[in-house]
């Protein structure tokens, strides 16, 4: 496919967004689509801030690494140990690792098996209150167990939500004060934050939602007002490269940590599993690809790593599931 292929596609899908394909450490296509604000009228540009919904769970996974690495507790640590919780009903078995994993068996305060539109858990809870790890915690710590730990893959937000409160009760900083000095700083993540919706710096993007027909609304009451553990960061596609590049190269966590957060502990779906924080697809025969992605009211993310071609593609959309969208056919016409 040529580059003009891919012009021509994001032109006629009406793509709102960013892309950035690289090889090595050359540029192979970056251009920027749409609107970030569409009531001013204000373009999108390759330096425009998007959403990440829960491709930012690799920070999460990256942030509990180091704190194994400076011996705080272990993988095989469990909840009851590190994290003392007063009211929950939480099997005493559960560990660091099950929680990475998706494992665990906790119940999810947004369990995607059941519910498929996140704006609705703020009906009656107002997002707007949604500031800390700790103001999730209400919404799922009394309900049953899902499973028994280790039963099964279920993907499930709680258990990020508490390994950000681990981190938080380790590290003596909030989760995001945590994130964006160990992470974002150490991987020069220049225009990454946890920014809150109400207080959004210059060159973030606004993210909406299709109504049918043309219209559109934001997604400003759809989302917690500030993103933590399980998702909701802010951040670039050039960002999202100096992320990888950094994780790759060992610069984030050492080398035998870097392997353990990038090895399939658990298939989700026949090729596809998960590392701790990260998605691999590896079909019989083929190469493992590694992939983030994150899908909110008004967020679309997708990022795919292709070690065997040294090749990084990412894609941020102010747009629900544009990215996705876009991914599909960039790989599947061989960009």
């Amino acid at each position: 496919m040529k580059k003009h292929d891919l012009h021509t596609y994001c032109i006629n899908m009406n793509f709102h967004g960013s892309i950035l394909v690289t090889s090595g450490s050359q540029i192979e296509f970056q251009q920027a689509y749409g609107l970030a604000d569409r009531v001013h009228n204000i373009p999108n540009s390759t330096q425009t801030r998007f959403g990440m919904a829960s491709g930012c769970k690799i920070f999460t996974a990256i942030a509990i690494l180091q704190l194994i690495e400076k011996g705080c507790f272990s993988l095989d640590s469990r909840i009851r140990d590190v994290l003392p919780l007063k009211h929950s009903h939480f099997h005493e078995s559960i560990t660091v690792h099950q929680l990475l994993t998706h494992t665990s068996g906790i119940p999810d305060y947004f369990d995607e098996e059941k519910m498929d539109d996140f704006e609705d858990l703020w009906r009656d809870q107002p997002s707007y209150r949604m500031e800390s790890p700790a103001d999730f915690l209400p919404l799922f710590e009394q309900e049953t167990m899902k499973s028994t730990p280790g039963e099964r893959f279920s993907y499930n937000n709680s258990g990020y939500v508490l390994l950000g409160l681990i981190i938080e009760k380790h590290a003596g900083i909030t989760f995001s004060e945590y994130v964006e000095t160990h992470i974002f700083e150490a991987a020069g993540m220049e225009k990454s934050g946890y920014f809150r919706m109400d207080q959004m710096p210059d060159g973030t993007a606004t993210g909406y939602i299709g109504l049918g027909d043309g219209l559109y609304k934001s997604n400003i009451y759809s989302l917690p007002v500030k993103g933590g553990p399980d998702g909701g960061a802010y951040t670039t596609t050039e960002d999202v490269h100096a992320l990888l590049d950094s994780l790759f190269k060992h610069r984030l966590l050492t080398k035998e940590s870097t392997d353990l957060l990038l090895n399939p502990h658990v298939e989700s779906s026949t090729g596809t599993f998960y590392g701790y924080g990260i998605w691999m697809i590896q079909d019989e025969g083929e190469a493992r690809v590694y992939s983030l992605m994150g899908l909110d009211p008004g967020v679309s993310f997708r990022s795919m790593i292709i070690p065997e071609e040294d090749r990084m593609i990412t894609i941020l959309s102010n747009c629900d599931d544009q990215a996705f969208s876009l991914m599909t056919f960039i790989r599947s016409n061989g960009l």
